[in-house]
């Protein structure tokens, strides 16, 4: 049966691929019009229902200040993975108020992560405006190599708030062989990660792999490990690492991931969690996946049929489709 809303719901978005023309689960039709600068949105705005921004928190803010300018060309505006810091600076913390007042004129929020604590706390942006769906793993085509949860190394990957350094303490205190991608030090700090240590100061059993940033390469460095580990830093509010954890299910690695959103929000027995940088926790984590087989075995196999669950992209368009028809719906 088809949706009440008789004619397609028009949606403007900046995501390239986002399908042109698509029907919601609910039978709801959809046409897309890919844009990307604000003054784009604002003059397109009247023809549409819903405007759709990506990870874009730049843009967000400037749609929201133009409709406030323009009244009438408004038209509700959805954020999908708006990523948003803990305001920690003196900078951040001065213009907290401001985002967190253009933020109230965004309709609803599309988010990878359950815990909006922090969120709520810092931005206003609770349940009432918020949508959670999975996001997608999408690495089929890129490997060929048999997914089982034995391998060489223990990884540490990432860059999104990754927390190298308690790795590295971790593994100083273990035996078994570690591993990184050689790292890119201005994009960890670009992103929030904690790598103080010089590369000459590393522990003796952590290797440095060629990282040529392509995602073959990502999945091939994936691939060879027998564990995975993703310690986040302390104090995050959004997802971090939601992509490569649903790489290394999907190749059948056993993952170790620190507890907070987007993983111990959204995972059960697909993952193992520590608390945020806590070396001695990890440490304990990881030699209790590199030693018993059975609980590494288990806990890749669970992550495994997650990560197939959660679909390619066309997936992750289709949930997000239907939140939007979703918010139309209240409006017609």
């Amino acid at each position: 049966m088809g949706h009440p809303h008789a004619e397609p719901v028009r949606i403007l978005c900046n995501i390239g691929d986002f399908p042109k023309e698509w029907v919601s689960a609910s039978g709801t039709p959809g046409t897309t019009r890919v844009l990307s600068t604000p003054g784009q949105f604002l003059s397109s705005a009247p023809a549409c229902d819903a405007i759709l921004i990506n990870c874009d928190p730049g843009l967000t803010y400037k749609l929201a200040a133009l409709f406030s300018l323009f009244p009438w060309r408004r038209k509700p505006i959805i954020a999908l993975d708006l990523v948003l810091r803990r305001p920690i600076s003196q900078g951040s913390r001065f213009t907290r108020p401001f985002k967190k007042f253009l933020l109230g004129s965004v309709d609803h929020f599309i988010h990878y992560f359950r815990d909006l604590d922090g969120y709520q706390k810092y931005f206003g942006i609770g349940k009432s405006r918020s949508s959670y769906v999975p996001f997608k793993s999408n690495i089929q085509g890129h490997h060929s190599s048999t997914t089982d949860s034995d391998g060489d190394y223990v990884l540490c990957f990432g860059r999104s708030e990754r927390d190298y350094d308690t790795f590295f303490e971790a593994m100083s205190t273990l035996p078994y062989p570690g591993a990184i991608p050689a790292p890119n030090f201005p994009l960890l700090s670009r992103h929030s990660s904690r790598f103080t240590l010089p590369l000459s100061k590393l522990p003796h059993n952590i290797r440095i792999l060629e990282n040529d940033d392509s995602v073959p390469g990502a999945l091939e460095i994936i691939s060879k490990a027998r564990v995975v580990t993703l310690p986040i830093v302390a104090g995050r509010i959004s997802a971090s690492g939601v992509g490569t954890y649903l790489a290394a299910m999907h190749l059948g690695k056993c993952v170790i991931i620190t507890e907070g959103p987007g993983s111990s929000d959204v995972l059960a027995d697909e993952a193992l969690f520590v608390p945020p940088e806590n070396a001695p926790a990890l440490a304990t984590m990881i030699r209790k996946a590199w030693e018993d087989r059975e609980t590494r075995e288990k806990i890749a196999a669970a992550g495994q049929r997650y990560a197939e669950s959660c679909g390619t992209s066309a997936d992750l368009y289709q949930r997000v489709q239907d939140v939007v028809v979703a918010q139309v719906k209240k409006r017609y």
